[in-house]
């Protein structure tokens, strides 16, 4: 005979606890159930470490559903196809706009015939370096030297003569905070620098001095860094301006594009319009002796100096700097030291040093 539940003549309380044992056991199944498939999403993949479940679940939502090993080779496929993809439009897209990041690695173009042999020099410093080193952080330098050939389409506001690196924000004048630190370093530092400037002005302005004549008669300049390359004479002459150059975290001292040094310019001279070499560095000007009626025009915007304080100039835009000052007013001086463009990146820098390595 067969018996069940609903034949015993059990009590009404009895079958309420029956029916609630029931449920907790339906609860502990689904729980338990839940917990193997946590445990199963969570697993590692072979040879990638511990893949999280929410990652698992949108690779597979991307490339379908798989299982086990099958699932990690599918899914390194599905990953390489996606890469080699963007690669290719991007390169496809940068081609169709006259340029490509990535034509380094991913193909062998020419260097523009036509280019000058300064550039296709430094093209060729550029390959030696990314073979020592990395290509990684090389697009903007590789896309500014296969299109400088195009540099006199530039606008006639802004043309360095030789290299010019694109997608850099440009303006005639910084704001201080580009480069704070540098800057609070010089003008603490102002006194000592006039009186060693004073010092040195003081035996004479001619050669045997240390004193180069440039430009127009009245503009000479008292180099501390030339081209990349210290003058030690001047520098044991200047000591406390020296070991203040040392301290700026942003000074060009290791490539031909930077330098530093006293400029003075006498009354009534004017240094004509012109061009600086490259857009990936800032001048900074402190103004040491600063007559009235002396201008620094740099992309149609004027400004004066101020003795004490600092400029930030692009000279990358053209620029005309005049001394319209009495004979009695004596020269305009200040130091220049170049300082790297805050918005070329590290990589770079250390790439342009290679580039532009000076010539000792």
């Amino acid at each position: 005979m067969h018996w069940s539940m609903s034949t015993l003549p059990l009590p009404q309380y009895v079958e309420l606890g029956v029916q609630s044992l029931s449920g907790l056991l339906w609860t502990l199944l689904l729980l338990f159930l839940w917990h193997c498939y946590r445990i199963g999403s969570d697993l590692p993949l072979p040879g990638t470490g511990k893949l999280k479940s929410s990652s698992r679940r949108s690779m597979m939502s991307r490339s379908g559903i798989c299982i086990g090993t099958k699932c990690n080779a599918r899914s390194k496929l599905f990953r390489s196809d996606q890469i080699s993809s963007f690669i290719s439009m991007e390169t496809v897209k940068d081609k169709e706009q006259g340029h490509s990041y990535l034509a380094p690695v991913l193909s062998h173009a020419l260097f523009p015939a036509q280019a000058s042999a300064e550039a296709k020099k430094l093209y060729t410093a550029l390959q030696e370096y990314a073979k020592r080193y990395s290509w990684v952080g090389m697009g903007r330098i590789h896309k500014g030297l296969r299109e400088q050939v195009r540099l006199n389409d530039l606008s006639t506001i802004q043309r360095p003569h030789l290299f010019f690196l694109p997608d850099v924000p440009s303006v005639p004048f910084f704001p201080r905070d580009a480069h704070r630190h540098d800057i609070e370093v010089l003008e603490a530092n102002y006194h000592l620098i006039l009186a060693e400037f004073q010092a040195v002005y003081q035996r004479g302005i001619d050669s045997k001095s240390g004193w180069t004549f440039v430009g127009p008669k009245g503009q000479a300049l008292f180099s501390l860094y030339s081209a990349g390359v210290c003058v030690a004479g001047n520098c044991r002459s200047c000591p406390c301006t020296y070991r203040t150059l040392l301290t700026l975290r942003t000074f060009i001292n290791s490539n031909s594009l930077g330098s530093a040094g006293f400029w003075l310019l006498g009354p009534g001279a004017t240094l004509g319009s012109s061009y600086g070499p490259t857009n990936t560095r800032l001048r900074c000007h402190l103004g040491l002796q600063i007559p009235p009626l002396c201008e620094l025009v740099v992309g149609g915007e004027p400004q004066c100096w101020s003795e004490g304080h600092c400029l930030l100039v692009d000279d990358s835009f053209l620029h005309t700097v005049s001394h319209k000052g009495s004979p009695e007013s004596g020269p305009r001086v200040i130091l220049s030291v170049d300082l790297w463009h805050p918005n070329v990146a590290a990589a770079e820098r250390q790439a342009m040093d290679f580039m532009f390595t000076p010539d000792l």
